[in-house]
């Protein structure tokens, strides 16, 4: 392909700033200078489709986010079509093609994000914090930035050095409270075989829809990924690719058909406490993709993480926290129990 009339690099094209969904979100690293390429549709090239055509101009990208430039409006052609150019579009030879080449999402990730984070204890090696409900802990698709790993990123260079900026387990987003963060490679180390042996207790309150019958069980099934939902997760026996998962339940209270529970975890599978809830038919309040409805003033799923009580990973020293939910949980958990809360 020939070289066309070429746009000063850096620069973009009219009006392409307007578009809210190719902007950093508030608060979001500024994605830099945009490459711009742009050639001439040659003889051979003729009848070619459009994407085809990209993939030429491009080669180092995916097909997948060249289709994405092209919907965003990153493609322009010259002289310009009377609609906006479609992937496949057959080209003229001597049409000019124009190429903004914005960073993928991923690559925008791992950048760092001034936010403000509720911190309850932090020292040279860990730290431990209050997530808020709706923040999300790790870059996935959808939510490529305004995570809680940008926040880290910004709170200390280090942690650029860290896998996964030293977050060591998770919480759902819109799951709120304590999480611990590792600041150096030892610590992350020493975190992570911390839980998968099982020497970090973490505890949650929960309301739910139901009343259990005993004051205190446990759900001790394994979890793996819902066969019928690529969204959820679900009890999946160990031979179907199901992993190891043990959750206890004390109950607090209950009153008009819904229990103030304390959950304690005996692993960390991802929906663990939601899922093996649900499996009882006690579903979290307001937890729709399993079955809970809103009540109780909640619009978000109806747990807090409490409590959380590990050694110090470098020097050995015991350290608990604890943390009182935000100020939806409490108004609902007031509903049901009063102010009684756990007593362990």
């Amino acid at each position: 392909m020939q070289a066309c009339a070429a746009a000063p690099p850096g620069s973009v094209a009219p009006g392409a700033a307007d578009d809210a969904d190719d902007m950093p979100a508030p608060g979001a690293a500024d994605p830099g200078p945009v490459e711009t390429r742009t050639a001439v549709v040659e003889a051979a090239q003729h009848g070619q489709r459009l994407d085809k055509v990209l993939v030429a101009l491009a080669p180092e990208f995916s097909r997948s986010h060249l289709q994405h430039l092209l919907e965003r409006g990153h493609v322009t052609l010259e002289p310009a079509p009377a609609a906006p150019p479609a992937a496949a579009r057959r080209m003229r030879a001597g049409e000019c093609v124009r190429l903004e080449l914005v960073p993928t999402d991923e690559s925008r990730a791992f950048r760092p994000e001034p936010m403000a984070l509720a911190i309850v204890y932090e020292d040279e090696h860990l730290l431990v914090l209050d997530k808020p409900a709706g923040l999300v802990v790790h870059p996935a698709a959808g939510h490529w930035s305004g995570t809680l790993l940008n926040g880290l990123l910004a709170h200390d260079a280090r942690a650029a050095a860290l896998p996964r900026a030293g977050i060591v387990h998770r919480l759902d987003k819109d799951t709120s409270g304590l999480m611990v963060v590792a600041r150096t490679l030892p610590a992350a180390t020493a975190l992570v075989q911390a839980i998968a042996a099982r020497r970090v207790q973490r505890r949650y309150l929960a309301l739910v829809h139901g009343v259990p019958p005993q004051e205190r069980f446990s759900v001790d099934a394994p979890i793996g990924r819902d066969p019928r939902s690529r969204l959820r997760m679900a009890v999946v026996a160990l031979a179907a690719g199901g992993r190891a998962a043990r959750t206890d339940v004390q109950r607090i209270a209950a009153r008009d058909g819904c229990s103030a529970l304390q959950c304690a975890l005996h692993s960390g599978r991802t929906h663990q406490i939601r899922v093996h809830l649900a499996s009882r038919g006690l579903p979290l309040v307001a937890d729709a993709l399993y079955g809970g409805r809103p009540a109780l003033g909640m619009q978000r799923q109806a747990l807090h993480a409490w409590r959380l009580a590990f050694a110090h990973p470098v020097d050995g020293r015991a350290l608990a926290f604890g943390c009182l939910p935000p100020v939806d949980f409490a108004r609902a958990w007031a509903q049901v129990a009063g102010a009684t809360m756990p007593s362990e």
